[in-house]
């Protein structure tokens, strides 16, 4: 485990509560005072123009494999950080040397670019995932500093209909309703954290039922950004990936049905406020 990168002054500053002082066009980040952040690092949809005619698939199908909405669900954070810029101009939850890739095995069988792309065009991409680093080093930095330890949720979501339209979803065995992703936290300090939260969400109904609630399912480790916020912050960081299903929507029309978001929401919201004593007596 490391320890604390030193606090980054160009990022933030703190009168009675932590002021950004350095925006970004890349994300939106909401500064409240408490020790839940929610992030939702794949919501984004802008690429930049520059880089538009290198792009092999459609915009539909790029939309397609972002999260769509789930900045809505950042909401239950006390900080909230969603970021605007596309996962295909900039991976944020993949090491920087994959942050961006034209070999369709790292886009589940998908030619997003057409050939390798300009030197140039990478490291403004790259230098995107740099600034997002160190951005959120210095403000797990400044948060650690304040509360002693930080519940971060990294919110994402996932296609259960890969096989088409009309095609029968993906076997629910496989695909819970929301996969949460417990890897990247230690069991020891916060096991039962990750256990009530997971109990709270199971207890709000979606659709009329219970959702189905599980850990580690779709995915064995955590993505690069989890991972990198348990070896530089070890215990001090309780990090939990939720995968939400896209049920709240249909993956190939993009139409989303609010009230089942508004549910997730709520549950999520639920979870938060059931664990937030865990995370308010580390001061």
């Amino acid at each position: 485990m490391q320890s604390l990168q030193e606090s980054s002054p160009q990022f933030f500053s703190r009168d009675e509560q932590l002021v950004l002082e350095q925006p970004s066009d890349d994300w939106d980040l909401v500064l409240g005072d408490g020790p839940v952040v929610a992030t939702a690092i794949h919501d984004g949809h802008a690429m930049r123009d520059s880089l538009l005619p290198y792009l092999a698939f459609s915009e539909e199908e790029r939309r397609r494999d972002e999260d769509p909405l789930t900045g809505m669900l950042a909401v239950v954070g006390d900080v909230r950080l969603t970021v605007r810029t596309s996962r295909f101009e900039v991976d944020l939850n993949r090491p920087r040397a994959k942050a961006i890739s034209t070999n369709p095995a790292d886009t589940w069988g998908l030619q997003v670019w057409k050939g390798p792309l300009p030197d140039a065009e990478l490291e403004r991409s790259l230098a995107i995932h740099d600034r997002f680093y160190a951005m959120v080093g210095s403000l797990m930095d400044e948060m650690i500093e304040r509360w002693g330890c930080v519940l971060l949720l990294d919110i994402h979501s996932y296609n259960h209909r890969r096989d088409g339209a009309d095609a029968e979803p993906a076997e629910p065995h496989r695909n819970p309703d929301i996969d949460l992703g417990v890897t990247t936290l230690d069991p020891r300090r916060w096991g039962r954290v990750a256990d009530r939260f997971a109990e709270v969400l199971r207890g709000h109904e979606v659709g009329g039922r219970r959702p189905d609630v599980r850990e580690n399912v779709r995915y064995e480790g955590g993505g690069h950004f989890p991972e990198w916020l348990y070896s530089t912050y070890g215990e001090r960081v309780c990090a939990i990936s939720l995968e939400y299903k896209k049920i709240y929507m249909d993956e190939w029309t993009a139409q989303a049905d609010i009230a089942v978001v508004e549910q997730f929401r709520a549950g999520l919201q639920d979870a938060v406020d059931a664990v937030r004593g865990e995370f308010l007596a580390c001061r």
